[in-house]
């Protein structure tokens, strides 16, 4: 009996390790390019209109979904720079002349102005005036007016938050950070009474689903992407945000809280629900939220911000299954919601099922993994 109980133990140790093991970089960048190749095949030209599939049709090519996946583009070319990725990069912004969706730099819709991120990413590495024109003049007259209430709905902190911490560490402006934790206080503390609730660690994606609206089960409803956004908006801001802003230890717990409210609730098999706290409403495997947790979870590893002992497992878990299940041999990407806003939308999603856009998931994806590479 003691050497059966000795025996299952050493099992139980192996098994915990095996879990826990970083995944070599050679493997994590492999993953990376192929469902990135995948992409850059389908839609080999960066100036074409995105089709829309489930409304029939179609938007340009700098609307937010392929503003997310550029972030991941470039992501991956700053752990391998190869050629065709800038080039590719570049060339969409070139043929949007680096503007806002529309070309209206007065758009306070953050969706419009998601492109800049990467306008500005492309600028720092190969500054030229004309890159950033727009961006400034649109986030200057952000901060020069008064409204703090345009992010009404919580992706849109992903969408716009970055871009004016960016700029503001850019310029070397405190106004553009400032301005940004206006926004998201707003958003968090004042729309319907705040859209993040500390004591679950999670955000209710817009007015819509604060309570007294219920999931199926009795419980609050938190969408897995919508809350990946926050966490990716964080991490993003961080990054670039000064160590001495006085903004910076409420990003820092915010993304704590919300790291281990997600660990708590990771799938067995290492996805996260889209409702995150109910199974049973359109439960099951899904890749952008797991993709966006594993991001905020490897980037707060390498920053300090998170414990390693505690998320590594969590991260190379939800890591771990995406690449063994989401990934197809020629990159295409499953498990992907389409989009909206609530579990609902988007369905099915299936290991084959092809969502209205492509291009944030893959965006997502190599978030994720620009991250797990860095872990050591």
């Amino acid at each position: 009996m003691k050497k059966l109980l000795i025996s299952l133990l050493t099992l139980a140790i192996a098994a915990t390790t095996t879990a826990q093991e970083i995944p070599p970089q050679r493997e994590t960048l492999a993953a990376m390019r192929r469902v990135n190749d995948y992409f850059m095949r389908k839609y080999a030209d960066p100036t074409a209109v995105m089709p829309y599939f489930s409304r029939k049709k179609t938007y340009e090519s700098n609307i937010w979904t392929r503003g997310v996946y550029y972030e991941g583009l470039m992501a991956l070319y700053s752990i391998y720079p190869e050629n065709r990725y800038y080039d590719y990069a570049y060339d969409w912004a070139e043929f949007h002349k680096w503007g806002m969706r529309q070309d209206n730099t007065t758009t306070r819709n953050a969706d419009n102005y998601c492109c800049s991120q990467t306008y500005i990413d492309l600028y720092n590495l190969t500054p030229e005036p004309k890159m950033l024109t727009k961006t400034i003049a649109c986030m200057n007259m952000l901060v020069n007016t008064p409204q703090v209430d345009d992010w009404t709905w919580i992706d849109a902190i992903q969408m716009g938050m970055p871009v004016l911490v960016k700029l503001g560490k850019l310029k070397n402006d405190p106004r553009y950070y400032e301005k940004a934790w206006e926004m998201y206080a707003w958003s968090r503390n004042t729309l319907a009474g705040g859209l993040y609730n500390p004591k679950e660690g999670f955000w209710w994606r817009d007015k819509d689903f604060v309570p007294p609206y219920k999931s199926p089960n009795g419980k609050n409803c938190y969408w897995s992407r919508g809350n990946g956004w926050v966490v990716a908006a964080l991490v993003r801001v961080l990054q670039d945000l000064p160590a001495d802003d006085p903004h910076r230890a409420t990003y820092v717990a915010d993304l704590q809280s919300m790291c281990k409210a997600a660990k708590a609730c990771q799938r067995a098999d290492g996805f996260w629900n889209v409702n995150l706290l109910d199974e049973s409403d359109f439960g099951g495997k899904e890749t952008t939220g797991t993709a966006l947790f594993v991001y905020g979870m490897a980037w707060g590893i390498n920053n300090g911000v998170l414990d390693r002992k505690e998320y590594l497992p969590a991260a190379i878990k939800g890591w771990n299954a995406m690449v063994n299940e989401a990934v197809h041999e020629n990159g295409f990407l499953g498990y992907v919601q389409g989009t909206g806003k609530e579990p609902k939308d988007g369905q099915p999603v299936a290991y084959d099922s092809v969502p209205d856009f492509e291009d944030y998931g893959t965006g997502c994806f190599l978030l994720a993994g620009s991250e797990v590479y860095k872990l050591r």
